[in-house]
């Protein structure tokens, strides 16, 4: 089964703890997932303030700088694997780094 973990945190919070002496252990729960053999893409995403949204009303284009959801946790960063099912779907989440300062959420992919 294929899921989506959308991984997301305060950015004012996160960015210096991701930073700090345990941004070791991103690297190794990257290498964990390369090893067995369930991680499909992983990417990073730059800060909010770089995001440009996009919705269409009534046939016009609107666009709004920075992200489009009020809050002040936003995504981060992704990750594509493919597991066995939910539980292990949800240990591979716990074991991310950034849980401890934000959040991972699990989606299952459409086939």
């Amino acid at each position: 089964m294929r899921y989506l973990l959308l991984i997301s945190a305060d950015e004012q919070t996160a960015e210096p703890a991701m930073a700090g002496p345990d941004a070791g252990s991103f690297d190794e729960w990257y290498a964990d997932l390369e090893r067995r053999g369930v991680l499909e893409a992983h990417v990073g995403l730059h800060g909010s303030h770089t995001a440009t949204t996009v919705r269409v009303r009534e046939g016009e284009v609107l666009l709004t700088d920075g992200p489009f959801t009020e809050g002040r946790e936003q995504v981060g960063g992704l990750a594509l694997i493919t597991c066995r099912d939910l539980d292990e779907a949800v240990e591979i989440a716990a074991g991310h780094p950034a849980t401890a300062v934000g959040q991972v959420e699990i989606r299952p992919v459409r086939a």
